[in-house]
């Protein structure tokens, strides 16, 4: 089969190397022309460090490279991904299967990127998203990882499971892409939180009862948005929440620490380097949570952090001091 993956940062080409090792014939685009001849000369990607490009794996800056391709990844940044997918629309066919595996809602109209990527492509073919607890570094080094694939389309979700699924890669399929992609950006947004925590010196508690009551806010708007509560349990929700919250790959856990530590927003946003996800998302949680009234106390006072300068030992003295609640909201005593 062919596959083509339309973005060489470290996930993009992380997830080409995955489809070479399944012996596709695989295409790693680049917009910057520049870049795709340095890592064809290298067969490396400054991204990930020490990691050796499979030499099957061809890399392009021509995106003629789409014709014929029977899979098409997305892999652009979530602010790019609109603009990707007005690029790519004119390669797509019926068939083909194309799939997004970018975290983020766009910025003013708080829609997921299957959304963008429907609306740009003018809906030309089945689309899929591809999410979960997976560090590119880590599956860039083939450790063990999983995901799942989500997709209205049940034959979209078995295709991409198909296409990637190995020794090191197991995907899991499911309908709920509402749910998945919910959770890929949403999550971000904590991250930042337990970086914040870190950076204050809180410790272990502080992060498990942070992590658990966020998730519990996702949960409610991403239901409130049609998406399954079991989703948010799962790989795509808590396994990937787990994941970004706790690692320093997380560029969103990185930043929040340095904000923690008193470092201003945007400084600390732009000594990471790259592209802070959950700083957008931030608002955009603020928007819906909004629009559809549902109570995400903890995702506002990041937001408060992160756009009003709030001091974030205040915001955490506010939410522990919360009215009392109970666990189960709605249960009756047996």
């Amino acid at each position: 089969m062919k596959a083509v993956v339309v973005g060489s940062g470290g996930w993009g080409t992380a997830l080409a190397q995955v489809l070479c090792d399944n012996g596709h014939d695989t295409v790693l685009w680049s917009h910057n022309p520049a870049k795709a001849e340095e890592m064809r000369r290298t067969r490396e990607n400054p991204l990930l460090p020490g990691v050796k490009l499979p030499e099957a794996l061809q890399v392009t800056g021509d995106l003629a490279c789409l014709d014929g391709a029977e899979l098409v990844v997305s892999a652009a940044p979530s602010f790019a991904v609109r603009e990707t997918g007005t690029k790519i629309a004119p390669y797509l066919r019926k068939s083909t299967v194309l799939v997004s595996v970018s975290k983020g809602i766009e910025r003013g109209t708080c829609k997921r990127m299957s959304e963008l990527l429907w609306e740009s492509t003018g809906g030309v073919c089945g689309i899929a998203a591809l999410s979960g607890p997976t560090h590119a570094e880590e599956v860039g080094l083939r450790l063990p990882a999983g995901c799942v694939a989500a997709s209205l389309s049940g034959d979209a979700a078995r295709a991409v499971q198909d296409a990637f699924m190995n020794a090191y890669f197991r995907v899991y399929t499911s309908y709920d892409i509402v749910g998945v992609e919910l959770s890929a950006a949403l999550k971000n947004v904590i991250a930042l939180a337990c970086g914040i925590c870190d950076g204050l010196g809180y410790q272990d508690n502080t992060k498990a009862l942070l992590m658990t009551r966020a998730m519990a806010e996702l949960t409610r708007l991403g239901e409130q948005l049609g998406g399954s509560r079991r989703t948010f349990s799962g790989l795509a929700g808590m396994g990937d929440l787990i994941v970004t919250c706790t690692s320093m790959h997380s560029r969103n856990r990185r930043a929040g620490i340095l904000i923690g530590q008193g470092m201003p927003v945007p400084d600390a946003l732009e000594s990471i380097g790259a592209v802070v996800e959950g700083y957008y998302a931030a608002e955009s949680v603020r928007e819906l949570a909004a629009r559809e009234e549902v109570d995400m106390p903890i995702c506002r006072c990041v937001w408060e952090i992160l756009y009003q300068s709030r001091d974030p030992r205040t915001a955490t003295g506010e939410l522990m001091g919360r009215a009392r609640k109970d666990e189960l909201l709605g249960a009756t005593w047996m």
